[in-house]
């Protein structure tokens, strides 16, 4: 069996094309899934450039989708042919979150979906909204969960609100999609005004250049009449968070999911303070925030922004093009 595993001490000229031995059959409670789809993160990104360390030979990427081949004895929820999504946290099945690490995080603590086949645990996954491929299904596991929950699960998002999204990234851009699924108004940043275009074709309602705009902060709480707006999906971290504090409105709520600006840094306290916002760190979320997921999904039928697809063969690769971060939503794996 195929396999993409990293090498220490981590690099992308690190990675490499291995045989594995075949996971075999599926035992009670599992499923042997044949996967054909993955998608890149930037936790993916920092576990093979070596930022963030794994072990020797890990198998790499969180994110994975395919076809159920067989289940084991006592297995109800799928059957043969299925697609299937995995799930970043497989051991949160429900509930307030619990982890706060990585240690059982695919392509990190444990070896994730660059492979042919897997058998794991069925609540390892979830269905796949219905007529997705492997990799629009693959898109769910990370970035369009961190947007469902940042917006739906934390933030109760409602028709009427006004959202800003930092990015074109992926999660800004699932997060583009559910606003607008909801009914809600929304703010885009970029320093690409190519990008910027894509976004308003996509229903953004105010789009700005935060080069050309230092302050941006001030130009979307201008963009609100002066209130600000009700949540801000912060994926930049320390160098960001100062802008995302000034365009929130008084009361309301801040998803930080990302770190892309640095891990620590300093906060206007004072000014967090006077706007009485709820600052929300999160990661991921549960298998049954997932399984909402696709339920919203199969409702709506919107399907994810993929930028560009590439052969399981050449990981490296795709993980070159998402540092030169050109790409607008999600990069593809296929095989």
């Amino acid at each position: 069996m195929k396999a993409m595993a990293l090498r220490a001490p981590g690099g992308l000229d690190q990675i490499r094309a291995e045989d594995r031995p075949d996971p075999g059959r599926p035992g009670p409670g599992d499923i042997r899934v044949v996967l054909h789809g993955a998608s890149l993160n930037y936790h993916d990104l920092a576990v093979a450039t070596g930022r963030s360390k794994t072990a020797d030979g890990r198998i790499l990427l969180a994110d994975g989708a395919g076809l159920v081949e067989s289940v084991g004895e006592g297995v109800t929820e799928f059957a043969p042919g299925d697609m299937v999504v995995s799930c970043f946290f497989p051991d949160w099945q429900d509930g307030a979150p619990t982890i706060g690490d990585f240690a059982r995080t695919p392509g990190d603590g444990i070896d994730g979906f660059a492979q042919e086949t897997v058998v794991l645990p069925a609540s390892a996954f979830t269905l796949a909204p219905k007529g997705y491929d492997a990799v629009e299904a693959a898109t769910l596991t990370t970035a369009g969960l961190t947007a469902w929950r940042a917006l739906v699960g934390d933030a109760r998002l409602k028709a009427g609100d006004t959202v800003l999204l930092l990015g074109t990234g992926g999660v800004s851009i699932w997060a583009l999609q559910i606003a607008k699924m909801f009914g809600a108004s929304v703010a885009i940043t970029s320093s690409s005004d190519e990008k910027l275009e894509r976004a308003r074709s996509m229903g953004a309602d105010f789009t700005l250049n935060y080069r050309a705009e230092p302050e941006w902060g001030r130009r979307v709480r201008d963009w609100t009449g002066g209130k600000g707006v009700d949540h801000v999906v912060e994926v930049g971290g320390p160098r960001t968070l100062a802008q995302s504090i000034e365009a929130v409105r008084i009361g309301g709520h801040i998803a930080l999911i990302g770190v892309l600006t640095g891990f620590s840094g300093e906060i206007p306290t004072g000014l967090f303070m006077a706007k009485q916002a709820r600052l929300q760190g999160l990661i991921v979320g549960s298998r049954r925030q997932q399984q909402d997921f696709v339920r919203a999904l199969d409702a709506n039928g919107i399907r994810p922004v993929v930028d560009r697809r590439f052969a399981l063969a050449d990981l490296a690769s795709a993980f070159r093009h998402e540092e030169g971060a050109h790409h607008f939503g999600k990069i593809g794996i296929e095989w």
